[in-house]
């Protein structure tokens, strides 16, 4: 049930971080608050496909 998704950042589009997601519970795309390395600030980041 759980499947492995990346995490793009809204900024400046790099896919920096992995996680897994359950698609029962949360079956549209998810996005959550994370550092991203490039702009050195927390940013929002996408699921990507």
């Amino acid at each position: 049930m759980r499947v492995n998704i990346t995490l793009e950042c809204t900024e400046c589009h790099e896919q920096t971080y992995l996680t897994s997601k359950n698609k029962r519970n949360n079956p549209d795309r998810i996005e959550l608050k994370k550092y991203c390395p490039r702009d050195h600030k927390v940013t929002v980041h996408r699921e990507t496909k």
